[in-house]
């Protein structure tokens, strides 16, 4: 089972075991990261579930869809190249100790 790290602006760390196939976004609520709302549930209708990836872990995520990109135009924090939403991202197996920051505010 993968183990993602989220890294929050005040460096705490929490680290979520979570079974390949859930998303992101799931991995954090179900870890209880305070940085990430995720208001809408997952139905890519806000940007409060707005993360960021390294150039290397985005480069190897599938493209961000149109509606993506639009939400992302919303989010509070800044919008880096990395910057994803969490609900669209869906954990695979090789993203195993991966650190995801998360932004100061969403």
């Amino acid at each position: 089972m993968p183990r993602l790290i989220f890294v929050e602006s005040d460096g705490t760390r929490t680290e979520v075991d979570v079974p390949a196939g859930k998303s992101v976004m799931e991995a954090a609520r179900d870890g209880n990261v305070s940085g990430i709302v995720a208001d809408c549930g997952g139905a890519l209708a806000c940007a409060t579930c707005h993360c960021y990836f390294t150039d290397d872990q985005a480069a190897s995520l599938p493209a961000k869809s149109d509606t993506e990109e639009d939400m992302l135009e919303f989010a509070n924090a800044e919008v880096r190249p990395g910057s994803r939403l969490s609900c669209q991202i869906t954990v695979r197996d090789d993203m195993d100790g991966w650190e995801i920051e998360v932004p100061d505010s969403q």
